[in-house]
Order: structure tokens, then sequence, then C-alpha cells
């Protein structure tokens, strides 16, 4: 059975091309021009991945993938934009949103952003039965129920966050450029917006580190990357 994808748009000319395309690409397609229409589709669960514009009547989108999150955390949500400098709002709401869009884009592009994002969220989790105990700042992750604690208390993280905390995690005590990071995590390379990267690890940061400031499980290997620890003495 297809896939259905959700667009959510107040634009019909951006729902028309959106819709034509997918079809094309074999992606059943539901539409809807406001937020709060968009939570009500994915609550009825007609839905498998959400195409979300920023502003929106009603319910803008920002508020949209809030509620989303709230009783559906794991459903792809894609998040369009109009203005470069939403980029920043996007990313640094810590939203939960997979992926982003900048207008105007190709068709062609959104698909192949969609397709990136599914491959990623059917890997397979090899380290299921993994709960390892971080010695320098006493985080636990269970790879198995997806959660994460600090000295005993539950730490919350959104999908992406977690993708990039257990791709740190498998490649712990080694040097990872920010475009390895890209490419594995997000599954696809951003064209050098690296600040994505950046972005999530200062979140990781902020949610795992005793100082943020003075990172010692996520360090900075400055002009290339970054470094997992998860031994002590570093």
């Amino acid at each position: 059975m297809a896939m259905t994808i959700l667009v959510v748009d107040d634009e019909p000319a951006i729902v028309t091309l959106l819709t034509y395309n997918l079809k094309q690409a074999n992606y059943q397609v539901i539409s809807v021009d406001n937020g709060v229409d968009a939570v009500k589709e994915v609550q009825r669960g007609r839905v498998d991945f959400v195409i979300m514009d920023l502003m929106l009547p009603q319910l803008d989108g920002v508020e949209a993938t809030k509620q989303i999150r709230k009783f559906n955390e794991q459903i792809p949500i894609i998040m369009l934009t109009a203005k470069s400098s939403e980029v920043d709002k996007i990313l640094g709401l810590e939203l939960g949103a997979d992926d982003y869009l900048t207008k105007p884009f190709s068709p062609q592009e959104l698909i192949s952003r969609i397709k990136a994002i599914l491959r990623r969220t059917n890997r397979v989790v090899d380290l299921k039965k993994i709960v390892p105990e971080l010695p320098v700042t006493g985080v636990t992750i269970d790879f198995k129920r997806l959660t994460v604690q600090k000295n005993g208390q539950p730490v919350a993280l959104t999908p992406n966050e977690f993708r990039l905390l257990k791709f740190l995690f498998q490649n712990s005590n080694q040097v990872l450029s920010r475009d390895q990071i890209l490419e594995q995590v997000w599954g696809y390379e951003y064209g050098g917006q690296t600040r994505i990267v950046d972005m999530h690890i200062s979140h990781l940061r902020d949610k795992l580190e005793d100082d943020p400031k003075h990172p010692r499980l996520i360090k900075t290997i400055r002009g290339f990357g970054y470094e997992f620890f998860t031994k002590e003495g570093h």
C-alpha cells in the first residue's frame, strides 16, 4: 500500500504542485490549508508523513508541530519556509521537525529529502541491547526504549537529537567531521549547511553536559568537527 503524505499549505499553487509530483512518485496525498486541520489528520492516523509550511492560518507550523509531537514522536515532518532567515527558528526551537526546505525548491529535491528520511528511519538499530552508562557525565542511553537519563532523571530529546546521539556513541572516541555527521544522521548532504549539526550539538550539550560551555562529553575539534568521549581521563 502506498504511503500517505499530508501536505499542509495555504497557497493553492504550492499544494497543486506538490500533490501532482508526489502522486507521480507513487505517494497518496491528503492536503489541508491550516495547522488545526493538520493536527486532526495526524490524530486520525490517516497519514505517514507530513510536509508543512511554517506560516499557516489558525495555527502556524511551529505550534502544529509541537502539538503533533505531544502524541506522535515518530511521524516524519518536513517544514517549508519562505525565508532563509526562518531556518534558525525552525532549528533553534527544537520543534522535532526532521528536515526543512526553503521556498522556492524543486519537487525533485523534496522527494529526495523524503526518501532520505525514510531510509534513515527504517535503519536497523544495532544497539538495542546496549544500555551504556557514560562515565564522564552519568548519562544512560537505552537504545531499546529510545530513552536517555542523566543522573537518574529522564532527558527529553527530539528524534533528530536522539539519532545524532546514537551516531556519536557508535563512533565514540574518534574525530567526526561535520560533513560525516550530516550524511550519516540526516541521510544526505546539506550542501554545506553545517549549522544544523552545530545547533543540534549545542542542544545535546545543554541537555547532557554538566557545564555546556566546557563540555567533557562532546568536544569541538576546531576547524573540523566533533569527538564524542566515553572514556574517563579525556
